[in-house]
């Protein structure tokens, strides 16, 4: 035990010191994510006074044709206000702050990942960023190239990858995983107490966890073959991809809740576009280049880094100090 504690705490300061830098820049794509929309280019004819109803989710619905004023402009900034008040729910607990949770790390190497949301988020983003690396590299060696759906306004692109999060994590996390968890394993009936569980699945009681992680694996598959199938997809490389990153927000998903999930999948999507949109805006040029410009790969060292650390700590956790930690993070 003293052994792992020393370990622990000596991974704890540059880890801390990276969740802290990770938190700084998620905080900063949200003032980021409202410039690009409102004062950037980004969807060159169109800006964000298109209306709302004449996006293609609406094709040959009778609201494409229903007079209602709402911009994507309107739309967006709903669903923006939306995920700030998540990430304030986030950054204030569970338990303690998000600062508080950091100094206990630095001071006594306590990893307790459930006191807080924002270090579960950091820290399995980190992780989920580091294995779809990890994959892609493999894949590339195999010449299994990943190609995104086609795009004919980055602007709207932006507004669709701001609005899955919150659709997949509803459909798949809590439909797909969290009804069925709550139906098999709970003892109550109450409305009150099953939104509890949806919330966050941790509160039931579950004996066996291997038949959940079965259900968790499955919904990953699923997961990985609705992005290669379904609406515009992906080319078959993505497949392994979403299945990791599935799988991981499954977990997540019942570990931490419906708060840290959300999160996560927000920041692959959300935060990762408003930096690369903001670079393209900055520098004139196209959203493709955006990714391959110097900032961002600054960002996908230091996820990569933040990930094996991450990964590093987890197995000492596990290995070293199985007696007095559950594995938390």
């Amino acid at each position: 035990m003293q052994n792992s504690n020393k370990i622990l705490q000596a991974l704890g300061i540059p880890f801390t010191a990276l969740l802290s830098v990770l938190f700084g820049l998620l905080l900063i794509s949200f003032p980021i994510g409202i410039f690009v929309v409102f004062e950037s280019e980004i969807g060159g004819d169109i800006n964000y006074e298109y209306p709302f109803t004449h996006l293609e989710l609406f094709d040959g619905t009778e609201m494409y044709q229903a007079p209602i004023d709402v911009s994507i402009g309107d739309a967006f900034v709903i669903l923006w206000t939306f995920y700030v008040v998540i990430f304030v729910i986030a950054m204030l607990g569970p338990k303690h702050g998000f600062l508080k949770s950091l100094s206990l790390i630095i001071s006594f190497g306590k990893f307790d990942s459930k006191s807080n949301y924002l270090i579960s988020v950091t820290t399995w983003f980190s992780i989920l960023i580091f294995i779809s690396i990890l994959i892609n590299f493999i894949q590339e060696q195999f010449d299994i190239v990943t190609i995104p759906p086609p795009v004919e306004n980055d602007l709207i692109q932006f507004f669709y990858v701001s609005v899955a999060p919150l659709v997949e994590e509803f459909g798949f996390r809590i439909i797909l995983i969290g009804v069925p968890v709550f139906f098999i394993f709970s003892q109550k009936t109450s409305a009150k107490y099953f939104i509890e569980c949806l919330w966050n699945p941790s509160t039931l009681d579950i004996p066996n966890s291997k038949k959940v992680f079965s259900l968790i694996i499955f919904v990953g598959i699923v997961f990985g073959f609705a992005h290669i199938a379904l609406g515009e997809p992906w080319s078959e490389g993505k497949f392994a991809q979403a299945v990791a990153s599935g799988i991981i927000l499954g977990w997540v998903y019942l570990r931490y809740g419906f708060v840290s999930s959300l999160l996560i999948h927000w920041a692959t999507n959300y935060f990762i576009f408003s930096y690369a949109l903001f670079i393209s805006q900055l520098n004139y040029i196209s959203i493709e280049d955006a990714f391959s410009h110097s900032l961002m790969s600054s960002l996908e060292l230091l996820f990569l880094v933040t990930g094996v650390l991450s990964i590093c700590i987890l197995f000492v956790r596990k290995f070293y100090s199985k007696k007095v930690y559950d594995l938390e993070i």
